[in-house]
């Protein structure tokens, strides 16, 4: 059995990073949107993928950004833990 420690290496990786955040910067990250343009091109992008028809270039620019939004995903997570706990 293989047991799935990205998480916890992950967590391991960015807790100290949302430690750091104050109050402003935490709830910056929590209202953070993506840019209408580039959700655009990852709503194109991920409509190809479904379809079958990415090229390599487009793969590769479309596994970039669906990392790019998990790892932000994360940090807005925990930078909403982050004013949770600040708040009591």
């Amino acid at each position: 059995m293989v047991v799935d420690m990205a998480p916890t290496v992950l967590d391991s990786l960015l807790d100290p990073f949302s430690r750091c955040l104050d109050a402003e910067s935490a709830l910056r990250i929590t209202e953070f949107r993506v840019d209408q343009g580039v959700q655009v091109r990852i709503d194109t992008l991920a409509e190809r993928a479904n379809d079958g028809v990415l090229n390599e270039d487009e793969r590769t620019e479309y596994e970039s950004l669906v990392n790019a939004a998990d790892l932000i995903s994360i940090l807005k997570l925990k930078a909403g833990r982050r004013l949770k706990a600040d708040r009591g």
